[in-house]
């Protein structure tokens, strides 16, 4: 770009920063070794690790919808449920593979949001949250209702049977991998895309993305069927680990307020929150979850004290403070001013953050 005679200008566009590939690297590594887990580890780290990354990622689709999407949901566990039990049904009678019923029950869960989302979509703000609860709701009574898959006391996944204790908990801890690192990679890609900033867009102010000609309610729909398709993924994986299902179990607001509260204690909006929050939330829930009530209240004590200190979450502090983003969505404008020969040259470099909020970005 020419300014002058006297002066060049040129731009280039930073997506990465060093902490970043140093991060893809290592996670990389990370993966591979995790793959030959079952291998040489007790059965234990699997059931464990299926566990961690069924919270994981139904906490990255709620983090999707609300700190992404602005869609504060407390009715995810709808679809968390209904995944599983159609991975059920599909294994018991119809003599699916678990395995690929798990797919289909994640599939069927977006489906299923197609003509929830017409209803849920009627509502806003507060109402929209309490709304989606009274559907999950719903789902739960039905559920509850229908003898086949054994009414309100569940019934136990039995198309596993005949295959070896091994050969089940090393395929689902694979899935389970799987499905982690596939859901961090495409929820990094579309968040990086133009859809993304579309997304983030829509967050911030609805009425300006209309007016820059973003759909917004194509927007919303996508992402809240994307995020019923994660809900239903975690869950059917979740069922195929534990081999029974019950709807108390399947529906329960706990799944939400568990991730509600992962995602706030991480960092909204980031995708490293949910990670942070998951590992946090699970590590509490394996030696504190035996005192019932007062390890609830505990949750929610942790909860108030680290939104209160660290309003960002954790992540989010460490971002603040040191400026470290292992799954960077800001875009580093640098521009480089160069001179006329013989005179030197000089660089200077504008950093535009295009993930924080309208009138909270960065320039240096």
């Amino acid at each position: 770009m020419q300014m002058s005679s006297s002066t060049a200008f040129r731009f280039s566009v930073r997506r990465h920063t060093a902490l970043s590939r140093s991060f893809a690297y290592t996670g990389l590594l990370v993966t591979l070794l995790a793959a030959s887990v079952p291998f040489w580890a007790e059965s234990s780290w699997m059931r464990d690790f299926v566990e961690i990354a069924c919270y994981f990622i139904f906490a990255m689709m709620w983090n999707l919808m609300a700190g992404y999407g602005g869609m504060v949901s407390i009715g995810q566990q709808a679809y968390f449920g209904f995944g599983g039990y159609v991975m059920l049904m599909l294994g018991n009678f119809w003599g699916v593979n678990p395995f690929v019923g798990v797919v289909l029950g994640a599939l069927a869960s977006a489906l299923i949001a197609i003509p929830v989302s017409r209803l849920a979509f009627r509502l806003q703000g507060g109402y929209f949250a309490i709304g989606t609860w009274v559907i999950a709701e719903v789902f739960r009574l039905s559920f509850a209702n229908v003898q086949a898959v054994g009414g309100g006391s569940g019934t136990t996944l039995t198309a596993l049977r005949g295959i070896s204790k091994f050969a089940r908990e090393s395929t689902t801890y694979w899935m389970a991998l799987a499905c982690v690192v596939l859901v961090v990679v495409l929820v990094y890609r579309f968040l990086r895309s133009k859809q993304g900033l579309a997304l983030l867009a829509i967050r911030d102010n609805e009425m300006a993305a209309k007016s820059q000609g973003i759909h917004v309610g194509g927007m919303k729909l996508a992402v809240y069927l994307v995020a019923a398709f994660g809900a239903g993924l975690a869950g059917a994986l979740y069922f195929v680990g534990n081999l029974r299902i019950s709807p108390d179990a399947a529906f329960s607001v706990n799944w939400t307020a568990f991730a509600i509260f992962m995602v706030m204690i991480g960092g909204l909006g980031r995708i490293e929150g949910p990670i942070i929050g998951a590992l946090l939330f699970w590590v509490l829930n394996k030696f504190l979850s035996d005192y019932g009530s007062w390890y609830l209240m505990g949750l929610g004590l942790l909860a108030m004290v680290v939104t209160i200190k660290f309003k960002q979450g954790l992540w989010g502090y460490v971002q603040q403070r040191w400026g470290w983003s292992l799954f960077p969505t800001a875009r580093q404008l640098q521009l480089d001013t160069q001179a006329p020969l013989g005179q030197g040259r000089a660089t200077r470099q504008l950093q535009l953050d295009m993930q924080a909020p309208l009138g909270q970005g960065r320039a240096a």
